[in-house]
């Protein structure tokens, strides 16, 4: 008898087929998820946006000086 021989049940046969095929999908999912999870990662931390930092920003009240004096009721805004 070969041990390597499928059984002449065909159920038995086709569980073990579909255990195999299984165990494949199964074994492929589990390489791409190690993957993605151990060496995407760095190629994650290599693209890192550098940020410029002599660019102009707006300044605050507080670099400008503060709020303008508070202005009287009658009195119109600036712009108008």
């Amino acid at each position: 008898m070969n041990p390597f021989a499928l059984p002449s049940n065909s159920v038995a046969s086709d569980w073990l087929v579909f255990a195999a095929i299984l165990l494949a999908i199964g074994l492929g999912i589990t390489c791409f998820v190690v993957w993605f999870f151990m060496f995407r990662k760095n190629k994650k931390q290599r693209r890192k946006r550098q940020h410029r930092h002599h660019r102009q920003h707006n300044p605050t009240l507080a670099e400008t000086g503060g709020l303008p004096p508070p202005r009287s009721p009658g009195e119109p805004p600036r712009g108008v």
